[in-house]
């Protein structure tokens, strides 16, 4: 460990290259993302459909292996065959799906700025260093949802790629600053 910094950061730094990569790749997958939000919206739909189909076959064989007279047992039953039934329907209508994860996607957005906006409202008094950044975060929500809710059905062929690619790219430039500063503060020591 080099001297003058904590074990953390030289584990960190130790591994500083592979946390680059990784942020490089995050980022490169963002862009590839943002470039064709379609691809990227129909993978998500599709992965999201496995999922749920493979969470449901798991969840038939921990219901069948169980006891009917277990607490929940129909319950469950029906939990697994509903999550199969979604993800058989993702996976046989990617189109239709996507339309459906993308009203989703615009309603969560609806409902989290107003939350949002509601929140910032109340900090007004309390941290008045937040509160705008707050509000503003709400708007953008407000704003996305609208945007997307306005351009239905089209804009179920691009919104989810699109905000998944924004995600990865946001993420991979994190990582790779976060892997640079570790380098720095390496150095610095």
């Amino acid at each position: 460990m080099p001297i003058g910094l904590p074990a953390d950061t030289a584990k960190l730094r130790s591994h500083s290259t592979w946390f680059l990569t990784y942020g490089i790749i995050m980022a490169v997958l963002g862009l590839i993302s943002i470039a064709a939000p379609g691809l990227a919206t129909l993978a998500v739909g599709l992965s999201v459909g496995w999922l749920l189909l493979i969470g449901g076959a798991f969840g038939l064989v921990a219901v069948f292996s169980a006891s009917r007279e277990m607490p929940g047992f129909w319950w469950n039953l029906l939990a697994s065959l509903v999550y199969i039934l979604a993800g058989l329907s993702l996976l046989t209508r990617p189109i239709a799906g996507v339309l459906t994860l993308t009203i989703i996607l615009a309603a969560y957005l609806l409902a989290s700025g107003v939350c949002r906006i509601i929140q910032a409202f109340e900090y007004r008094g309390t941290r008045p260093g937040a509160w705008g950044w707050v509000l503003f975060s709400g708007i953008v929500d407000l704003v996305l949802a609208f945007l997307i809710m306005s351009g239905l059905p089209g804009t179920a062929v691009w919104a989810i790629g699109l905000m998944v690619g924004i995600n990865l790219l946001m993420l991979g430039v994190a990582i790779v600053m976060a892997a640079l500063a570790v380098r720095k503060a390496a150095v610095s020591a």
